[in-house]
């Protein structure tokens, strides 16, 4: 049992180490992924590739991560949590190397496919360790305080990416995030304390039936069509952010870095005020203002033409605010849905299905929009109306979860519980 803490103190000193340690992670993670959308207009030059077949460098991490996302879920709470996560972090540390050195479009097409293997496996082992370690009553903050983690790429990753990208080549981000994530291998090898309270529920299934199981739990089974509609938003709009500021808003690829700093930097200061408010006044109550936010300003957006960059600025950071707080809440949400015994296998079967569904997403935004000779991108209006639409249908569908987890808090309670 964690002694109590004094008056006042939220969080232990080792918690608060798992909570940096795995913003961190995360971090080079999110990093990853998101360096891709700025290098789009510098890829799609240089190695004479078509919009598509970017569409397929994101979509095939995507598909990468989900496959080995549900290959891993029927063993994923049968081993130590840090043991998984050194496994696969090492593993994506190697393929993200191999997407430092890769010189055409198909070795950059297997470095990203290795990547996603072993990429796409650990926020799902990240949440199952916040949800082993923290009580649902904290875990708004604690997402608060690892979504950071979003703004942070954009604040400092994004901008040196660029900046590297721009004076040398399109190579030396991914070497960046290579030097960055070894010192966090290094952290939580000698840091971490083993994670396997788990292991003492016994259970008599073997890996193929426990996966089954998960799957076909009806209640799990809502949470992850709600992840389907979830993980649409960002793969859509991201992948082509960088060709459609430059190409079509008028932004200079010098000015990317201080739009992506500008905008990371707010969603960093509001981060974990909003994981905070949502501990406060509920989780699916953020989740609703984020969406309504994050609607109006991607509608706003997709229309734009040349805009000043003062304006895009703004625009970008309320957008990015009402992301972020989609991303807190939710994610704070999903983890109250499994049991104990079954938490690892519904991250990975979760995560696994946010990534497939995200890389469907970007291979069709990579149909939707058109390249014109010019660099001009045609339809991304309809892009928005597609993104919005999924938003609506998934605050219904999150609304259906949180009676859920309503009822599930008041039963083992005793009392009625607001998640």
């Amino acid at each position: 049992m964690t002694p109590p803490l004094p008056a006042g103190k939220i969080f232990t000193g080792y918690e608060k180490f798992i909570i940096a340690i795995l913003a961190i992670l995360q971090f080079t993670l999110i990093l990853d992924f998101m360096v891709l959308s700025p290098l789009s207009f510098i890829l799609l030059k240089e190695l004479s590739i078509t919009t598509v077949q970017f569409g397929w460098v994101v979509s095939v991490y995507a598909f990468s991560a989900g496959a080995s996302g549900f290959l891993a879920a029927g063993f994923a709470d049968r081993f130590d949590r840090k043991k998984l996560l050194i496994f696969f972090y090492t593993g994506f540390i190697a393929g993200t190397f191999l997407c430092g050195i890769a010189r055409t479009y198909d070795s950059l097409l297997i470095a990203r496919i290795v990547t996603g293997t072993f990429g796409g496996v650990i926020g799902a082992i990240s949440f199952a360790i916040i949800t082993d370690l923290f009580k649902m009553e904290v875990r708004g903050r604690v997402m608060g305080f690892i979504q950071m983690a979003f703004a942070s790429s954009q604040v400092l990753g994004l901008p040196i990416g660029l900046v590297l990208a721009n004076r040398w080549n399109w190579h030396f981000p991914f070497i960046m995030i290579v030097g960055i994530s070894i010192l966090v291998w290094i952290a939580i090898v000698i840091y971490m304390k083993p994670i396997n309270e788990h292991l003492k529920i016994k259970s008599d299934r073997n890996p193929f039936e426990h996966l089954v199981k998960t799957i076909t739990q009806p209640n799990y089974l809502r949470a992850f069509l709600a992840t389907t509609l979830l993980a649409t938003g960002g793969f859509m709009l991201m992948p082509f952010g960088a060709a459609f500021s430059t190409n079509n808003l008028g932004v200079g690829k010098d000015q990317l870095p201080m739009i992506y700093m500008i905008t990371g930097v707010c969603t960093m200061i509001t981060g974990p005020m909003v994981g905070k408010l949502s501990d406060t006044i509920g989780k699916y109550r953020v989740f609703v203002i984020g969406t309504v936010i994050a609607m109006i300003m991607v509608l706003t957006y997709c229309n734009l033409s040349v805009t000043p960059v003062w304006i895009l600025i703004i625009i970008n950071a309320i957008m990015f605010i009402g992301i972020s707080g989609r991303m807190i809440s939710s994610s704070a949400l999903m983890t109250a849905i499994p049991e104990p015994q079954d938490r690892g296998a519904f991250m990975g079967i979760n995560s696994s299905i946010a990534q497939l569904a995200g890389g469907v997403a970007a291979l069709v935004a990579g149909m939707i929009v058109i390249q014109k000779e010019d660099g001009e991108l045609e339809n991304y209006p309809l892009l928005g109306y597609v993104v919005v639409g999924s938003m609506i249908i998934t605050i219904i569908m999150m609304y259906i979860l949180n009676r859920f987890i309503q009822r599930k808090t008041a039963e083992k309670m005793g009392v009625t519980a607001n998640p």
